[in-house]
């Protein structure tokens, strides 16, 4: 039997990308704990999209996360993990 409490918080964390609408300075990147920010227009040329793309360590940061893009009133288009 595997004690969960030994293993939780060793885990590497997993790589995500996370798509949103319209255009984000590469500044908020501190605030969004350091993922990588990239400007493109994704598969629709008339439409600008963000790429924001790191390592995020447990739900409770990816939380954080969407919250703050939530807030900065970006819409969400997709989060995905990329690498586990």
């Amino acid at each position: 039997m595997t004690d969960t409490n030994q293993s939780y918080g060793k885990k590497h964390p997993k790589i995500y990308r996370i798509d949103v609408a319209g255009v984000l300075d590469s500044k908020w990147s501190a605030r969004l704990g350091g993922l990588s920010i990239k400007n493109g227009t994704g598969d629709d040329p008339n439409k600008t999209i963000t790429v924001l793309e790191g390592p995020i360590r447990d739900q409770a940061e990816l939380s954080g996360i969407l919250t703050t893009l939530n807030d900065l009133r970006y819409s969400l288009l997709s989060v995905k993990i990329v690498q586990e």
